[in-house]
């Protein structure tokens, strides 16, 4: 199974969801799409497969957001687009690609779902302990 995961090394919940992927026994692909980011194809194909709207996969802690006006909802889906493609640290992360759907993984514990062989229990690096159940 090829995983891709659309990673920021310096958030937590990117780490655990990476940390989570490789405890499966998996070996990802690990785009650090800051220093790489999507072409505006593959980004528009990852909301897409996400089934969600394009603001949904704004971040705004820790980006120019609101310096960008981008609380204003007068803005639509290619200039939101046009933003996160001039500004990578607008795509909220982690964003994970698999064969069983592609999801981004806000709590990181959402990639357990997209794993064939999902780990037990994790213990992510705040100490809370995730228990998965299959559904």
């Amino acid at each position: 199974m090829t995983i891709t995961i659309y990673h920021n090394p310096d958030c937590a919940t990117s780490r655990n969801a990476l940390a989570m992927i490789l405890a499966s026994g998996e070996a990802p692909v690990v785009v650090e799409y800051l220093k790489n980011p999507p072409t505006r194809q593959k980004l528009e194909a990852l909301i897409d497969a996400m089934g969600v709207p394009v603001r949904a996969v704004l971040r705004q802690k820790g980006t120019p957001y609101h310096e960008l006006g981008l609380d204003q909802f007068s803005w639509g889906d290619e200039e939101l687009i046009d933003f996160m493609m001039a500004h990578p640290i607008l795509i909220n992360r982690p964003i994970v690609e698999t064969p069983k759907g592609t999801r981004l993984c806000r709590p990181s514990e959402l990639v357990l779902d997209l794993l064939d062989r999902p780990v037990a229990s994790f213990t992510k690096e705040d100490g809370a302990v995730v228990v998965h159940h299959e559904k």
